[in-house]
Protein backbone atom coordinates (compact mmCIF):
# COMPACT_ATOMS: atom_id res chain seq x y z
CA UNK A 1 0.00 0.00 0.00
CA UNK A 2 3.07 2.55 1.06
CA UNK A 3 4.45 1.75 -2.56
CA UNK A 4 1.18 2.04 -5.05
CA UNK A 5 -1.34 3.70 -2.67
CA UNK A 6 -4.06 1.94 -4.41
CA UNK A 7 -7.60 3.65 -4.65
CA UNK A 8 -6.41 7.11 -3.78
CA UNK A 9 -5.67 6.70 -0.33
CA UNK A 10 -3.52 9.39 1.56
CA UNK A 11 -1.84 10.46 4.61
CA UNK A 12 -4.16 11.64 7.78
CA UNK A 13 -4.53 14.86 9.98
CA UNK A 14 -2.02 13.46 12.50
CA UNK A 15 0.07 10.93 10.72
CA UNK A 16 1.74 10.11 7.45
CA UNK A 17 0.99 8.02 4.84
CA UNK A 18 3.16 5.15 6.02
CA UNK A 19 2.15 5.75 9.29
CA UNK A 20 -1.80 6.31 8.36
CA UNK A 21 -1.96 2.65 6.66
CA UNK A 22 -0.23 1.31 9.51
CA UNK A 23 -2.74 2.19 12.12
CA UNK A 24 -5.68 1.23 9.46
CA UNK A 25 -4.01 -2.15 8.25
CA UNK A 26 -3.96 -3.04 12.01
CA UNK A 27 -7.42 -1.98 12.72
CA UNK A 28 -8.04 -4.00 9.87
CA UNK A 29 -6.22 -6.96 10.84
CA UNK A 30 -7.81 -7.16 14.67
CA UNK A 31 -11.49 -6.92 13.31
CA UNK A 32 -10.57 -9.97 10.32
CA UNK A 33 -9.34 -12.02 13.79
CA UNK A 34 -12.18 -11.22 15.60
CA UNK A 35 -14.52 -11.77 13.04
CA UNK A 36 -12.40 -15.25 12.13
CA UNK A 37 -13.63 -16.29 15.09
CA UNK A 38 -17.36 -15.48 14.98
CA UNK A 39 -17.52 -17.15 12.12
CA UNK A 40 -15.64 -20.05 13.85
CA UNK A 41 -18.50 -19.96 15.87
CA UNK A 42 -21.47 -20.26 14.08
CA UNK A 43 -22.65 -23.75 13.26
CA UNK A 44 -23.50 -22.76 9.47
CA UNK A 45 -19.64 -21.86 9.59
CA UNK A 46 -17.90 -24.59 12.35
CA UNK A 47 -18.42 -28.24 10.15
CA UNK A 48 -14.53 -28.40 8.55
CA UNK A 49 -16.21 -31.76 6.97
CA UNK A 50 -19.05 -29.91 5.51
CA UNK A 51 -17.35 -26.86 4.19
CA UNK A 52 -18.04 -25.88 1.09
CA UNK A 53 -17.30 -23.16 -1.86
CA UNK A 54 -20.00 -21.40 -1.29
CA UNK A 55 -19.28 -21.14 2.75
CA UNK A 56 -16.01 -20.48 1.88
CA UNK A 57 -16.89 -16.89 -0.53
CA UNK A 58 -19.74 -16.05 2.07
CA UNK A 59 -17.10 -16.48 5.03
CA UNK A 60 -15.06 -13.94 2.59
CA UNK A 61 -17.36 -11.75 2.01
CA UNK A 62 -18.25 -11.50 5.64
CA UNK A 63 -14.84 -10.99 6.59
CA UNK A 64 -14.87 -8.21 3.85
CA UNK A 65 -17.45 -6.53 4.69
CA UNK A 66 -16.69 -6.42 8.78
CA UNK A 67 -13.30 -4.84 7.53
CA UNK A 68 -15.38 -1.99 5.45
CA UNK A 69 -17.32 -1.23 8.86
CA UNK A 70 -14.05 -1.13 10.80
CA UNK A 71 -12.35 1.40 8.16
CA UNK A 72 -15.54 3.54 8.27
CA UNK A 73 -15.58 4.10 11.63
CA UNK A 74 -11.75 4.60 11.86
CA UNK A 75 -11.83 7.48 9.95
CA UNK A 76 -13.83 8.93 12.50
CA UNK A 77 -10.79 9.48 14.14
CA UNK A 78 -8.21 9.32 11.81
CA UNK A 79 -9.39 11.88 9.00
CA UNK A 80 -10.06 15.73 9.08
CA UNK A 81 -13.21 16.35 10.72
CA UNK A 82 -16.32 16.69 7.94
CA UNK A 83 -19.36 15.33 7.38
CA UNK A 84 -18.87 11.21 7.00
CA UNK A 85 -21.58 10.19 8.47
CA UNK A 86 -23.76 9.34 5.07
CA UNK A 87 -23.75 6.17 3.35
CA UNK A 88 -21.63 7.09 0.45
CA UNK A 89 -18.51 7.37 2.12
CA UNK A 90 -19.68 4.36 4.05
CA UNK A 91 -19.75 2.21 0.74
CA UNK A 92 -16.98 3.97 0.03
CA UNK A 93 -14.99 2.21 2.96
CA UNK A 94 -16.46 -1.26 1.91
CA UNK A 95 -15.28 -0.95 -1.48
CA UNK A 96 -11.76 0.12 -0.51
CA UNK A 97 -11.79 -2.71 1.40
CA UNK A 98 -12.94 -5.23 -0.92
CA UNK A 99 -10.56 -4.25 -3.72
CA UNK A 100 -7.70 -4.14 -1.38
CA UNK A 101 -8.66 -7.34 0.90
CA UNK A 102 -9.69 -9.51 -1.99
CA UNK A 103 -6.48 -10.18 -3.19
CA UNK A 104 -4.92 -12.09 -0.07
CA UNK A 105 -8.40 -13.43 0.60
CA UNK A 106 -8.44 -14.71 -3.28
CA UNK A 107 -4.81 -16.13 -2.88
CA UNK A 108 -5.91 -18.58 -0.26
CA UNK A 109 -9.44 -19.04 -1.92
CA UNK A 110 -7.58 -20.21 -5.26
CA UNK A 111 -5.69 -22.74 -3.60
CA UNK A 112 -8.65 -24.33 -1.58
CA UNK A 113 -10.33 -24.36 -5.00
CA UNK A 114 -8.74 -27.36 -5.82
CA UNK A 115 -10.56 -29.23 -3.34
CA UNK A 116 -13.46 -29.19 -5.39
CA UNK A 117 -12.01 -31.48 -7.88
CA UNK A 118 -10.24 -34.24 -5.73
CA UNK A 119 -12.20 -37.48 -5.68
CA UNK A 120 -12.80 -38.76 -1.96
CA UNK A 121 -12.69 -42.19 -1.81
CA UNK A 122 -12.79 -44.69 1.29
CA UNK A 123 -11.57 -47.75 2.20
CA UNK A 124 -12.03 -50.51 4.90
CA UNK A 125 -9.34 -53.08 6.17
CA UNK A 126 -10.65 -56.20 7.66
CA UNK A 127 -8.94 -57.20 11.53
CA UNK A 128 -5.81 -59.32 11.42
CA UNK A 129 -5.20 -61.06 14.40
CA UNK A 130 -1.75 -61.19 14.09
CA UNK A 131 -1.74 -58.11 14.85
CA UNK A 132 -3.18 -58.94 18.37
CA UNK A 133 -1.07 -62.14 18.82
CA UNK A 134 1.21 -61.63 21.36
CA UNK A 135 2.18 -65.02 21.65
CA UNK A 136 5.28 -63.80 19.34
CA UNK A 137 8.36 -62.56 21.22
CA UNK A 138 8.45 -58.69 20.65
CA UNK A 139 10.75 -56.21 22.12
CA UNK A 140 9.61 -53.65 24.48
CA UNK A 141 9.85 -49.96 23.58
CA UNK A 142 11.79 -47.66 26.26
CA UNK A 143 10.76 -43.72 25.80
CA UNK A 144 12.62 -41.74 27.22
CA UNK A 145 11.56 -37.71 28.09
CA UNK A 146 13.44 -34.89 27.39
CA UNK A 147 14.62 -34.05 30.96
CA UNK A 148 14.96 -37.53 31.49
CA UNK A 149 13.16 -38.13 34.50
CA UNK A 150 10.22 -40.19 33.08
CA UNK A 151 10.15 -43.20 31.09
CA UNK A 152 7.55 -45.12 28.94
CA UNK A 153 7.63 -48.99 27.80
CA UNK A 154 5.12 -51.22 26.10
CA UNK A 155 5.21 -53.69 23.61
CA UNK A 156 4.74 -52.58 19.51
CA UNK A 157 0.96 -54.32 18.93
CA UNK A 158 -0.11 -51.95 22.29
CA UNK A 159 0.65 -48.78 20.51
CA UNK A 160 -1.84 -47.02 18.70
CA UNK A 161 -1.22 -43.78 17.77
CA UNK A 162 0.82 -40.49 19.35
CA UNK A 163 0.02 -37.10 19.26
CA UNK A 164 1.70 -33.86 19.88
CA UNK A 165 0.49 -32.08 22.83
CA UNK A 166 2.39 -28.57 23.14
CA UNK A 167 5.24 -29.98 24.83
CA UNK A 168 4.59 -33.23 25.50
CA UNK A 169 3.30 -36.11 23.57
CA UNK A 170 0.32 -37.77 24.31
CA UNK A 171 0.56 -42.21 23.90
CA UNK A 172 -2.67 -43.72 22.95
CA UNK A 173 -2.00 -47.47 23.65
CA UNK A 174 -4.33 -50.47 24.25
CA UNK A 175 -3.78 -52.69 27.17
CA UNK A 176 -6.50 -55.85 27.48
CA UNK A 177 -8.94 -54.07 24.68
CA UNK A 178 -8.29 -50.90 26.89
CA UNK A 179 -6.77 -47.86 25.81
CA UNK A 180 -4.78 -45.60 28.10
CA UNK A 181 -2.63 -42.86 27.44
CA UNK A 182 -0.03 -41.58 28.80
CA UNK A 183 1.91 -38.41 28.51
CA UNK A 184 5.92 -37.98 27.80
CA UNK A 185 7.37 -34.43 27.78
CA UNK A 186 9.54 -34.15 24.73
CA UNK A 187 9.30 -33.35 20.91
CA UNK A 188 7.54 -35.30 18.09
CA UNK A 189 10.80 -35.03 16.25
CA UNK A 190 12.57 -37.04 18.81
CA UNK A 191 9.74 -39.61 19.70
CA UNK A 192 9.92 -40.31 15.90
CA UNK A 193 13.48 -41.14 16.18
CA UNK A 194 13.14 -43.34 19.50
CA UNK A 195 10.23 -45.09 17.42
CA UNK A 196 12.20 -45.05 14.29
CA UNK A 197 13.14 -49.16 14.57
CA UNK A 198 9.43 -50.01 13.83
CA UNK A 199 9.21 -50.01 9.97
CA UNK A 200 4.99 -49.95 10.35
CA UNK A 201 4.93 -46.96 13.03
CA UNK A 202 4.27 -44.03 10.22
CA UNK A 203 5.01 -40.03 10.76
CA UNK A 204 1.62 -39.57 8.98
CA UNK A 205 1.31 -35.80 9.63
CA UNK A 206 3.46 -33.25 11.69
CA UNK A 207 1.59 -34.04 15.10
CA UNK A 208 0.74 -37.86 14.45
CA UNK A 209 2.66 -41.08 14.34
CA UNK A 210 0.53 -44.04 13.76
CA UNK A 211 1.04 -47.72 13.70
CA UNK A 212 0.10 -48.90 10.21
CA UNK A 213 -1.47 -52.20 10.65
CA UNK A 214 -4.09 -50.93 13.81
CA UNK A 215 -5.44 -48.92 10.78
CA UNK A 216 -9.56 -50.08 10.04
CA UNK A 217 -10.30 -47.71 7.70
CA UNK A 218 -9.10 -44.47 5.69
CA UNK A 219 -10.82 -41.90 3.84
CA UNK A 220 -9.79 -39.14 1.75
CA UNK A 221 -7.81 -38.20 -1.65
CA UNK A 222 -4.40 -37.00 -2.64
CA UNK A 223 -5.28 -33.96 -0.83
CA UNK A 224 -4.95 -35.81 2.61
CA UNK A 225 -6.13 -38.80 4.46
CA UNK A 226 -8.68 -39.38 7.64
CA UNK A 227 -8.13 -42.30 9.74
CA UNK A 228 -9.79 -44.84 11.66
CA UNK A 229 -8.24 -47.08 14.09
CA UNK A 230 -9.30 -50.23 15.76
CA UNK A 231 -10.49 -49.99 19.35
CA UNK A 232 -10.70 -46.12 19.37
CA UNK A 233 -12.82 -43.74 17.55
CA UNK A 234 -10.61 -41.25 17.08
CA UNK A 235 -9.77 -40.06 13.61
CA UNK A 236 -6.38 -39.36 12.40
CA UNK A 237 -5.17 -36.94 9.69
CA UNK A 238 -2.71 -37.63 7.44
CA UNK A 239 -0.92 -34.71 5.87
CA UNK A 240 -0.78 -33.87 1.43
CA UNK A 241 2.96 -34.12 1.71
CA UNK A 242 2.84 -37.54 3.49
CA UNK A 243 0.17 -39.50 1.35
CA UNK A 244 2.33 -41.00 -0.97
CA UNK A 245 4.82 -42.33 1.71
CA UNK A 246 1.81 -43.42 3.46
CA UNK A 247 0.09 -45.17 0.86
CA UNK A 248 3.51 -47.14 0.40
CA UNK A 249 3.55 -48.09 3.39
CA UNK A 250 -0.37 -49.25 3.82
CA UNK A 251 0.07 -51.64 0.79
CA UNK A 252 3.31 -53.55 2.78
CA UNK A 253 1.19 -53.55 6.36
CA UNK A 254 -2.05 -54.23 5.38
Amino acid sequence: MVLYRPMKTHESLHFSYPETMAIYLMASAASVIVLIYIIKSVPFFSGHKEWTFNKEIIAVFLILAGTGITTYFMAFIMEEPSDRWNIRTFLDSCKYAFFIGIFPFGFFTLINYRHLFAEEGSQDFASDNRQTDTASPEDKIQIISRLKKEELSFFPHQFLFAESDGNYVVFHLTEEKKIRQELIRNSMNEIEQQLSGINYFARIHRAFIVNVKKISSKKGNTLGYRLKLYGTDAEIPVSRQKVQTFDQLLKQYR
